[in-house]
């Protein structure tokens, strides 16, 4: 009887008898890339206005970018979309924003398909393509890609970073995070649990380290395959942090203010050939809630609070260019710089979040919202030094934004072109060689990053994916002009969308819609420019050409109804509020154990947000037990109890300012705790109860906004940052040593007059995230 081992190791040969060592071996044929393929390193910054780094006019010193522009080129008239997501999602998949279902940020799901907050599922993304095409892909940093309900344990992952291409990933999966103190690191698929960040911790530095780390292993595992590394910065978006030490760099440096600084930027861009000779400053941004005051009218105290926070901007524009000459040296190191593709960009012009006056608090004073932010005071001087550390959310006054984009009118979601306007910096040594004219003018666009790639590699763009017919890619081509400086344009029409603001460009003209926020579209008026011959939009055309506008205008139209652009958000921020219908079983009670790693953000915010909720604590109290009990949120916002010398103790962070609560004796036990928070007024109404007795009582304090805290609840401990700095600074992240099982949430409804409220409101935190 033949051994049934013996006859699966002759099938092996191909016949049953047939040994191993007379039969031909055959192996399924390895996915490759093709011979010398070149390693690509995509660097996004985000919210980095066009004249923020030194080879574009900039005062801030940034060697390594400009080393990078040394070695190779820079696009003078490259443009992405207004907004973070729907660029990156552009520069994935080369599709128009809409068409790739990013119209806004992935933070809504209005339920329209230019508006899913997630990529295509029946479109090829670039990591996938390089993956299928023998290159190893990795990513690092701000994803931003997946709606904000799905970005839980129990979410699906379709839009996430490994599900679309990325062999490895790194980073922070929402719009923002602290830097000291980043709410929820995710490494592949998995959330990284930490409990306390080590002293001087920083995010870009976190993110840079396992970028280099990622390049070795690839290297040293295949020293033949080529790689993507997609760095995608958390920087400069808010909250402005960065290091203490960086900041001190540029003490005094802003002094003079954003119009001063204007007019030395565009004096070395015109240097530097970046913009024509003859190109002037347009005035500076007047229309409605985007205007900016002149800095000589402003009071010595906002003078010195306003140059700070420009301060602490330069430092994280260092950090990024920090992390390019890590990479670089990297490369260098190995032997692989003169074959990588390094590319350096940003996602959207420079940020108006902070209003006219900035702030300390980013989320307390809207974000983005309508009108001034709140005047400073005398807080805001005493605690200066405190701004861009780990107690602070802070975002510069739009005047800064107005000058990070110099020379162009306008800023982040617009469509004048210091929305969308962006630095683009491209190097290859072995393809762009030194001493060439190292400036592009002709004009490229976010979506033709991908054929562009495509074309150098000698890739095949697919046209399916998953069996799915993909939608035809927007983007062209522009690797002609790596070799040509005068080599022709192909991408010769672009439309522009966002949040109302509109825009269209063909052949060196551009019409211009700024969309004030609640005024009926057909009385929002197109502005005409020549753009060819007005670089910034100074001089609008409109009454002399009607015909050129009316051409346009219906190419808009066309382009509008092609690429899903409708319906428009008219800015009532409605999109922000209607959800599917199964999303309000997020709002059902849950029962989180201590065990439970922190619930994640917006799952935690779905149980508070705006309503009245109860929270009912299980634990076995005895003397002696400290710790925290429950705390939900950071340094943003949030609420926190915890024992202390057997004392009971509440604290409320209303957007950074501490609201201290009751200090309750608890005795020798407690078997039942129960937190209340009330709804009343538009501000909640505190009630804390031990054993069923209300022991505990505080009125009027702030009712935490749909998007926050920002960090999620934890039972038993405070992680990462804290909502009560002073415990932290005397306890850490304090667990509780006592017996403590679970903490139970129950949501009331959202009361009516607070829905209202809650609307109107909408729009402030919405562009808050954008």
């Amino acid at each position: 009887m033949t051994d049934p081992s013996h006859t699966a190791y002759a099938n092996f040969g191909g016949k049953v008898g047939k040994t191993f060592g007379s039969s031909k071996p055959w192996w399924p044929e390895r996915r490759t890339a093709p011979a010398g393929a070149p390693n690509i390193v995509f660097v996004l910054a985000d919210d980095i206005g066009y004249s923020d780094f030194g080879c574009y006019g900039s005062e801030i010193p940034t060697p390594n970018i400009d080393a990078v522009a040394a070695a190779g080129v820079r696009y003078t008239n490259f443009h992405v979309a207004p907004l973070c997501s729907p660029t990156r999602a552009s520069l994935l998949t080369g599709l128009n924003c809409h068409a790739a279902g990013m119209g806004q940020v992935a933070n809504i799901d209005p339920g329209f398909p230019g508006y899913t907050s997630e990529l295509p599922r029946n479109q090829p993304s670039l990591p996938e393509i390089l993956r299928d095409n023998g290159y190893s892909t990795m990513a690092v940093g701000k994803w931003h890609m997946a709606k904000d309900s799905d970005l839980n344990e129990a979410g699906d992952k379709h839009s996430w970073p490994l599900q679309r291409g990325f062999e490895q990933y790194y980073g922070f999966l929402e719009a923002l995070t602290n830097f000291h103190h980043p709410h929820r690191m995710y490494e592949g698929n998995s959330v990284i649990a930490t409990d306390e960040y080590p002293a001087g911790y920083y995010v870009t530095d976190d993110l840079t380290q396992r970028a280099e780390r990622m390049i070795r292993e690839v290297r040293a595992a295949d020293s033949t395959k080529p790689f993507f590394l997609f760095y995608a910065h958390g920087a400069v978006h808010a909250p402005l942090h960065a290091k203490r030490e960086d900041i001190e760099k540029y003490r005094g440096r802003y002094d003079a203010g954003w119009d001063k600084l204007r007019d030395e930027r565009l004096a070395r861009q015109i240097e530097l050939g970046i913009v024509p000779a003859d190109t002037e400053l347009p005035p500076r941004n007047f229309e409605a809630n985007e205007d900016v005051q002149a800095w000589d009218e402003l009071t010595a105290d906002e003078k010195l609070v306003f140059a700070r926070y420009m301060e602490i901007y330069a430092a994280m524009v260092q950090t990024i260019d920090d992390s390019v000459g890590h990479l670089r040296s990297v490369l260098d190191e190995l032997g692989e710089l003169d074959n990588t593709i390094f590319i350096i960009s940003s996602d959207n012009g420079a940020s108006r979040e902070g209003r006219a006056n900035g702030t300390s608090s980013y989320f307390r004073d809207g974000g983005a919202g309508a009108g001034r932010s709140p005047e400073v005071n005398e807080e805001d001087i005493d605690n200066i030094d405190a701004l861009g550390g780990p107690t602070t959310w802070p975002h510069y006054p739009r005047g800064w934004a107005m000058a990070c984009g110099t020379p162009f009118r306008l800023y982040k979601i617009t469509t004048h072109r210091g929305g969308h306007s962006s630095p683009f910096i491209v190097s290859w040594p072995a393809r762009i060689k030194e001493g060439r004219e190292i400036l592009r003018r002709q004009y490229t666009h976010i979506t033709d990053v991908l054929p562009t790639l495509c074309d150098v590699i000698g890739l095949q763009i697919p046209t399916t994916r998953n069996g799915l017919e993909a939608q035809p890619i927007a983007g062209v081509s522009f690797a002609p002009t790596f070799d040509t400086p005068d080599a022709e344009t192909f991408h010769n029409e672009q439309y522009y969308e966002c949040i109302g603001h509109r825009a269209y460009y063909k052949d060196g003209w551009a019409i211009v819609s700024f969309h004030a926020h609640g005024v009926p579209f057909p009385e929002t008026p197109w502005e005409l420019f020549h753009i060819d011959h007005d670089i910034n939009e100074r001089h609008d055309l409109s009454a002399q050409h009607p015909e050129k506008v009316a051409e346009l205008a219906a190419a808009f139209e066309r382009a509008a109804w092609a690429n899903r652009v409708y319906p428009i958000d008219e800015g009532s921020r409605l999109n922000h509020v209607i959800r599917p219908p199964d999303d309000a079983r997020f709002e059902l009670p849950v029962r989180i154990s201590r065990a439970t790693p922190t619930l994640e953000r917006w799952r935690s915010s779905r149980l508070v947000a705006g309503r009245s909720v109860r929270i009912d604590i299980e634990w076995a109290y005895r003397a002696g037990d400290e710790g925290v009990v429950l705390a939900h949120g950071g340094q943003d916002s949030g609420y926190v109890l915890w024992v202390e010398d057997d004392t009971l103790h509440y604290e409320h962070n209303g957007f950074g300012t501490p609201y201290p609560g009751p200090a309750i004796e608890l005795g020798d036990s407690s078997t039942s705790l129960t937190l209340e928070l009330t709804v009343r007024n538009r501000l909640w109404d505190v009630a804390i109860a031990v054993d069923g007795e209300v022991r505990g009582h505080m009125e009027g304090v702030p009712v935490l906004a749909r998007f926050l805290p920002f960090e999620g609840i934890d039972v038993g401990i405070d992680r990462r940052s804290p909502v009560s700095w002073s415990l932290f600074q005397r306890r850490g992240c304090y667990p509780f040593t006592g017996e403590l099982t679970a903490a139970t949430y129950t949501p009331s409804p959202i009361p009516a007059d607070e829905l209202e409220h809650m609307l109107a409101r909408m729009r402030d935190f919405a562009l808050a995230l954008e």
